[in-house]
């Protein structure tokens, strides 16, 4: 009869339950060391800045990395949530890869131990490389990591089976439960309580942003948004309002850390080619200059037909031409040699814009207010650009910091490698509010009803066909300007069974909607959006 061989290390010859219960304790060791890794780090991480810790950078560096084709995806997928989805993933890999050395670390605690390391010098290498990327923000990633191996081979130094005697030999005997949950118990603790201290210590630091915001009094514009005209909202049930509430306005961006700028301190700087006088201002600086007030629709160029990611709010700043031409800026049309102005925000985005369209006389603002307050701070508090009839990603910079002069064959911006185009003017579009997709509106007599926009360039008609019939014309609402969506709507005298209903529209120009459907990518959707419903 042969004997079984016995390794108190391994813990071959262990009843089947003790290994079991060993492996259940050596996964819950490797989460408890992932844990720890993040906590420590966003401890770390609150003394250097929040967008070092490991989560942050990590992310940042996928949404950098990702293809088009896979962010319009997410977007449309996911919304203004394909963030929470990303930081999930990470979170969800991160807890695979612990529970996978947790599982080996009884038998190999150093290479346990070193694989932690590895989690730490990715993420370190993640943040450095992010955009504003210091040596200081490697910190967090690999202090966590550092106490996170050490916690690991200490928690996985508890699993191993005491050595027993037995008729001459060493054998397997049962590992030290209680102190390994005295260990872990201690350990998350710890952790958790790092964890706390960390993002009280983020909330600390940041709350003079906070009370920067809070404290701000927007002074009353110079020149004041024209009169709403009566018969701008038509007030129907399902159709989006006219002016888009702030907690409602769609955010679209790549930061994972919302940016929160104490207003006190900001800076903006000017300059770059063709300028003679180069700028620096403070927020003060800029309330004590004419300020104006627009009504703006701005439009993600990540919107598919029909999507949400368009709003209309009103805005509070100072015209951006009026800061160009003191800093001595001419257009290219005036001679000027810089063709392209490149916005920079305080988390290292640049955003490209045609000096021409932002000195054509349009609306261009530097906006410090949205709606009567100050800027959300996830819309870019303190001062954000708008650009009226661009796409946001060649004109909405949030959270500016830095504007340089240059030219398009000179500097690609973000987005632009990232194989969106350099130009991009808002197309025009039209959306079909209510009845929702697959409703079941009865018989006889249906509104329906939406909003088109063509920023600064208006709309002049909107028409609704049937199952592919003729055009019908829809009642427009009261424009309030060629810079914001208007509302329209046609009394549709509804017939039972199912229908396909479609919207077109046309702009100030004479340009009519095309019916052909192109993706986002590279510079905005075309189509025509459809519902349909089954009319009971």
């Amino acid at each position: 009869m042969s004997e079984e061989r016995n390794d108190p290390e391994t813990g071959a010859g262990e009843p089947r339950r003790a290994r079991a219960a060993r492996a259940v304790c050596g996964a819950l060791a490797g989460l408890i060391a992932g844990f720890c890794a993040l906590a420590v780090a966003e401890l770390v991480a609150a003394l250097v800045r929040p967008e070092a810790g490991p989560v942050a950078a990590v992310g940042g560096a996928v949404i950098d990395r990702t293809p088009p084709a896979v962010k319009d995806f997410a977007v449309r997928n996911f919304g203004t949530d394909d963030k929470l989805v990303l930081e999930l993933g990470i979170l969800a890999l991160l807890a695979l890869f612990a529970v996978t050395l947790g599982l080996s670390a009884p038998r190999h605690r150093r290479a346990g131990a070193a694989g932690v390391l590895v989690f730490g010098v990715i993420g370190a290498v993640c943040a450095v490389g992010r955009p504003g990327g210091g040596a200081l923000d490697a910190l967090p990633s690999l202090v966590g990591a550092v106490v996170a191996a050490g916690v690991l081979y200490v928690l996985a130094g508890r699993l191993v089976p005491a050595a027993a005697p037995l008729a001459g030999r060493r054998t397997a005997g049962a590992f030290d439960r209680r102190g390994f949950v005295l260990a872990a118990g201690a350990v998350a603790a710890v952790s958790a309580g790092a964890g706390l201290l960390g993002r009280r210590l983020t909330s600390v630091v940041q709350a003079g942003a906070a009370r920067s915001r809070r404290d701000l009094r927007l002074p009353a514009p110079d020149s004041p948004a024209p009169a709403v005209p009566p018969g701008t909202d038509l007030e129907l049930r399902g159709l989006s309002p006219f002016v888009t509430p702030n907690q409602d306005f769609y955010r679209i961006d790549t930061a994972l850390v919302v940016p929160r700028v104490d207003a006190g301190t900001w800076r903006l700087r000017i300059h770059g080619e063709g300028v003679r006088t180069p700028l620096e201002l403070g927020l003060r600086d800029l309330l004590r200059r004419e300020t104006v007030e627009r009504d703006i629709t701005l439009t993600c160029v990540s919107n598919e037909v029909g999507g949400p990611y368009v709003g209309n709010a009103r805005w509070l700043g100072v015209r951006l031409a009026d800061l160009l031409r003191e800093a001595g800026v001419r257009p290219p049309s005036e001679g000027g040699p810089a063709d392209q102005l490149v916005a920079r925000s305080v988390d290292g985005m640049t955003i490209g814009t045609p000096v021409e369209d932002v000195m054509d006389g349009r609306d261009a603002l530097l906006a410090f207010g949205m709606n009567g307050e100050p800027l959300p701070f996830a819309h870019g508090f303190p001062v954000r650009m708008v650009v009226p009839g661009l796409y946001g990603y060649v004109s909405a910079c949030k959270w500016l910091q830095d504007i340089e002069l240059t030219t398009f064959d000179a500097y690609d911006p973000y987005w632009v490698r990232r194989s969106w185009s350099r130009r991009a003017p808002v197309k025009t579009q039209a959306r079909i509010d209510t009845p929702r997709p697959f409703a079941s509106p009865k018989a006889g007599t249906v509104p329906v009803a939406g909003v088109a926009w063509a920023q600064h360039r208006g709309i002049v008609r909107v028409e609704v066909r049937v199952d592919g019939g003729p055009w019908q014309p829809a009642r427009l609402a009261a424009q309030d300007s060629r810079d914001t969506w208007r509302q329209w709507v046609w009394e549709w005298p509804a017939t039972p069974g199912g229908h396909t209903l479609e919207v077109r529209a046309t702009d100030g120009t004479g340009a009519v909607q095309t019916g052909r459907r192109v993706g986002t990518l590279p510079d905005g959707a075309t189509g025509r959006h459809t519902v349909v419903v089954n009319v009971s």
